[in-house]
Parts: structure tokens; C-alpha cells; sequence
């Protein structure tokens, strides 16, 4: 993330610039900061393709019952972006930052249309009034776990709500033969797709659209300290989990782990192991990106034959979710439903015997350890 514009390309990073701006809006106590949010929300109802429906106002207070409303005047881009201008920098710390990630990061979603805000921010009025608040995140040094490859000392797996009981990764020939399945399985929904759904990406079908591997996998992220482990805090489309247990792993110490930290090394994963998914993802992809087209995501049982585990930092996240991206020259790819900082094992890696942790959720949405 040296050049803070690379920050504006993809939809998540705008998105963090974004919250980054409202909550130094709201911090900023000001005329101005209370303007600019009043006009986000207004602009960002307007341009949400659920106005009025999935998405409704309402007007509270007074003594009066609540009562649904409609925006009288609607902020166009530029005028949001002008107010924009006018709320300050402020203080912009790691935890400030941490606070806007998990904001952006939660609101993701790959199987409709983006929403009001998302739209918002990739107006051009405003990928310009963001540009400065992208600098504030990309000063070097600032969040530096952000950029770096997976913590090979600290990893950790979390299990919401005890939902089902914490299990080791099964042996590496259980492994290898549950990719094989997961990949009969997607050439199936292909090979039925293809019969069934029809051709135009504007037709009203969803399935299947994400592009990581098994979600049954083993699954770590980094240790913060007092915060926890990251994957108790970035989860996009996450539920009201009231707890969790967390335990570290051991990582192999000749673990070949592939870094997803942009683009290019997306790309450069579905190009070297290939798997057409066009029929089956068309659809929810063209509605998320706004391309049609064919479409390829990473053969995992392929590529479980030549690295251990892929790991996709902050910055990838960032620069790389939710983007229609160039594969070859006439295929495509998008990273969705990966959360920032994890790690999908594809090979054994087993718990430690000693260390687990229960984390509980307050009122407040922040995460505790009991």
C-alpha cells in the first residue's frame, strides 16, 4: 500500500476509507463532520439498488412514533464530496484503523449488487475527497501486520458460538481426498448450471459465489494481543456471535505458504490452476462487479499439490476483493468470501495440546477475553 491511490481500486478499500472519513466525522463534533454524515446517508439510500424496500428510512424522536420516510433532496456525489473536504484529518491511530477495517470488511457481499455507500465511494467526486484519508492509511510503518506475510508464530483458529466442537485438520490423505471430492463437486454444479441457468448474467439466478477454498479447512489468522485473534474481528457478513474459543496451531516449520498480498498474485493463482466456473458464478458476479464474461477460480486440489497453505494479507484484501480481475484473455477472476488475514490450510496442521482462549462479545460489539 505504498501508493495510497492503490487503495481506491478495489470496492473494499474504498470502503475503508469511507468509514475511516465517518468516524472522523463523528469524532470531529463539528458542523461540518455532522453535515457530511446526514449527506452520506441520504446519497447512500439513494444509490442502494434495495432503496425503498430492503433498505427503508425511518424518522425518530420527539415523543413521536417512528414513521418511514423518504429523503426530501437527494446529495449528488460532488456535493457529498465538497462537504467531505471540510472535515478534518484528526487522529488516525491503529485501533481507529482497525475499527474502519472491520466496518468495511463486514459489509461486504459478492451475490448482489454493491450497496448505497460502496456506490458512493466509487463516484469519482469522491474516490478524489478519499484520497487524502487513503494517505493516512498507507503512511509506512503505520499498521505494519497489514503488508506482511502470514505470522508463521502466531496462528490461531476460531469457533463462534461453540457452534461445532473444535476439530485438528484431518491427516494430509484425508485432506487431499476431500479436495478431490470439493472438486468433482464444483464440475458437477458447472456441468448443471450450464443445462439450467440461462446464458444472460442479468438474469435473476444466484449459487454458489464464492472462490475459496473448502470452508471445512483448517483456517488461522494472527494474534493481536489484547484484541485476539483477527478472525475474531474481520469476517465479512459476520452474525451476532456472543462467543467464541480460539486455539493456536503449529505450523509446520517447512510449510510452503503462497501470499495473496494483491492482484497480481490472484491472478497469477487461478492462471497457474485454472477451474472454469463461468456458468455457475456468472450471475451473482456480474450483479457484484458489473462484468460478464468467463469465469476461472483456483483448482485448490491442484494446487494442494504444490503449496501447504495460502494466505491473503490486509493489503491483498484490499486492493484485491470484490474486482473483476484479468486471468488470461478471455478469462476472469474475483476473490470472494476470503476475510483479511486468514490462512486456508491445505494441508494437516495440527492444534496445540495447551492455549485455548474464550473470547466473549459485550454489548459494544468489542471481543474480551473471559
Amino acid at each position: 500500500m505504498d501508493d495510497p491511490r492503490d487503495l481506491l481500486v478495489g470496492p473494499r478499500g474504498r470502503r475503508l476509507c469511507l468509514e475511516l472519513a465517518g468516524r472522523l466525522a463523528s469524532d470531529a463534533d463539528a458542523v461540518a463532520g455532522e453535515e457530511y454524515l446526514r449527506a452520506v446517508g441520504f446519497a447512500s439510500y439513494a444509490l442502494d439498488p434495495g432503496a425503498g424496500t430492503s433498505r427503508v428510512m425511518f424518522e425518530v424522536g420527539g415523543g413521536t412514533p417512528r414513521r418511514r420516510i423518504e429523503p426530501r433532496a437527494t446529495p449528488s456525489a460532488d456535493q457529498v464530496a465538497r462537504l467531505l473536504d471540510g472535515v478534518p484529518l484528526g487522529s488516525v491511530d491503529e485501533r481507529v484503523l482497525f475499527d474502519a477495517l472491520t466496518r468495511a470488511v463486514d459489509w461486504a457481499r459478492y451475490w448482489q449488487e454493491p450497496d448505497g455507500e460502496d456506490v458512493l465511494a466509487d463516484a469519482v467526486p469522491m474516490r478524489d475527497a478519499l484520497l487524502r484519508f487513503a494517505a493516512a492509511v498507507a503512511v509506512p510503518g503505520r499498521v505494519p501486520w497489514w503488508a506482511t506475510p502470514i505470522d508463521r508464530g502466531s496462528q490461531w483458529t476460531v469457533v463462534f458460538d461453540e457452534s461445532a466442537a473444535p476439530l485438528s485438520s484431518p491427516p494430509a490423505a484425508g485432506i487431499t481426498a476431500g479436495l478431490a471430492r470439493w472438486r468433482s463437486a464444483v464440475v458437477e454444479e458447472e456441468a448443471r448450471a450450464l443445462r439450467e441457468r440461462p446464458a444472460d448474467p442479468r438474469a435473476p439466478f444466484s449459487g454458489t459465489w464464492w472462490s475459496t477454498p473448502p470452508r471445512d479447512l483448517t483456517r488461522t489468522t494472527r494474534h493481536l494481543g489484547v484484541l485476539g485473534p483477527v478472525g475474531l474481528w474481520l469476517v465479512e457478513d459476520s452474525f451476532d456471535w456472543e462467543s467464541a474459543v480460539v486455539r493456536p496451531v503449529e505450523v509446520p516449520a517447512d510449510a510452503r505458504v503462497l501470499e495473496v498480498d494483491g492482484p497480481a498474485a490472484w491472478s497469477e493463482l487461478c492462471r497457474r490452476f485454472p477451474l472454469e466456473v463461468t456458468a455457475s458464478r456468472r450471475h451473482d458476479w456480474y450483479r457484484t462487479t458489473g462484468s460478464a464474461g468467463r469465469w476461472v477460480i483456483p483448482d485448490w486440489s491442484l494446487a494442494a499439490q504444490e503449496i501447504d497453505a495460502v494466505h491473503l494479507t490486509v493489503a491483498g484484501y484490499l486492493t484485491t476483493a470484490g474486482r473483476c480481475l484479468d486471468v488470461t484473455d478471455d478469462t476472469s477472476a474475483v476473490l470472494a468470501g476470503w476475510n483479511p488475514d486468514e490462512t486456508y490450510w491445505l494441508t494437516e496442521v495440527p492444534e496445540r495440546a495447551e492455549g485455548a482462549e474464550r473470547w466473549s462479545r459485550g454489548d459494544d460489539g468489542a471481543w474480551s477475553r473471559d
